[in-house]
């Protein structure tokens, strides 16, 4: 197997002459299972069948699109939209160097409990959070806060959670935590062994679901007109000026990938423009990965031989 590397934006810069030049395709790699497993399972199908030579770099979703317009990287096996909406209307619609596959896997995302905690806590509304008496339930550390954890360090779903968090009002009165997702399942599962209460974000296509009993807390449903958001690297105002009182709008994810792709391989161009997975796929992807611990690339080689067909049908 390859070492996958991670890629900081002073290695971007250096690696556009050389990393880029070394290898045929470059897939950037975000910090979570689903991702993890398709950008194997791409790099697999990709060797196997065009015989090309795929690398794997870490990265957050900023730093692989400024690689995919740069020509640092190829491809984004997994984008969430409308999370990175922001980054789709630079790099697609505006600059014109990155395109997209149109196939999506369907997704939500939520805040959830366990069904548990909702039976000692009396919650179900995401508002109920606002409250101090209710937000001391959960108040592990005793500093009169709740913990509620809200992703991971780059995720843009994350900064979404905190101008969600800001227009609710929950901000207030709970400590949003941002940790490696291994990490906050981790205290889940704890949670759950010490029938100990927590509210946490949950999203799919994802083994959580699978694996606990969970309730996500209801919202109002999701408006448009008052889903106002800016990500951080569009503005330094970005918490300020942004709102969300509202549930999350279904989210669809793609992989997207340098338009340069379709002169330099060309080939490859094709296949990741066909590349079609159903959610409950992408559900059995994650739980190999997460839950049973399954190593990456020796699973994606075992996927791709189960589904030849499937796998076929992106390179016709």
């Amino acid at each position: 197997m390859k070492v996958v590397k991670t890629l900081t934006a002073m290695a971007l810069t250096m690696s556009i002459g050389g990393a880029a030049a070394a290898q045929d395709i470059i897939i950037g790699v975000p910090n979570w299972a689903s991702v993890r497993g398709t950008a194997h399972i791409v790099k697999v199908a990709l060797e196997d069948n065009l015989g090309l030579t795929v690398e794997l770099q870490n990265g957050t979703n900023p730093i692989i699109f400024e690689a995919m317009d740069s020509g640092a990287m190829h491809v984004h096996p997994e984008v969430w939209l409308p999370n990175q909406q922001n980054l789709m209307d630079k790099f697609v619609t505006e600059k014109g160097t990155v395109t997209y596959n149109p196939n999506a896997v369907s997704s939500d995302q939520f805040i959830c409990v366990t069904k548990e905690t909702q039976e000692r806590t009396g919650i179900l509304a995401l508002s109920d959070l606002t409250d101090p008496d209710m937000a001391a339930n959960f108040d592990t550390d005793g500093d009169g806060f709740g913990e509620l954890w809200i992703g991971a360090a780059g995720w843009a779903s994350t900064n979404v959670e905190k101008i969600r968090a800001k227009s609710y009002g929950y901000a207030e009165t709970m400590n949003l935590l941002e940790m490696d997702e291994t990490l906050a399942l981790a205290q889940v599962d704890n949670a759950v062994a010490q029938n100990q209460n927590i509210v946490f974000y949950c999203y799919t296509p994802h083994h959580m679901f699978s694996i606990y009993d969970l309730v996500p807390l209801s919202e109002p449903a999701y408006d448009a007109a008052k889903w106002n958001i800016t990500q951080p690297t569009d503005d330094p105002n970005w918490l300020e000026i942004s709102s969300a009182p509202t549930a999350w709008d279904s989210a669809r994810l793609h992989v997207f990938y340098a338009k340069q792709l379709s002169e330099t391989q060309p080939e490859a161009a094709e296949m990741l423009g066909k590349i079609k997975l159903a959610t409950q796929q992408v559900n059995e992807i994650v739980f190999a990965l997460s839950a049973e611990g399954r190593d990456p690339e020796e699973f994606a080689r075992e996927w791709v031989g189960e589904n030849a067909d499937l796998v076929d049908s992106w390179f016709q």
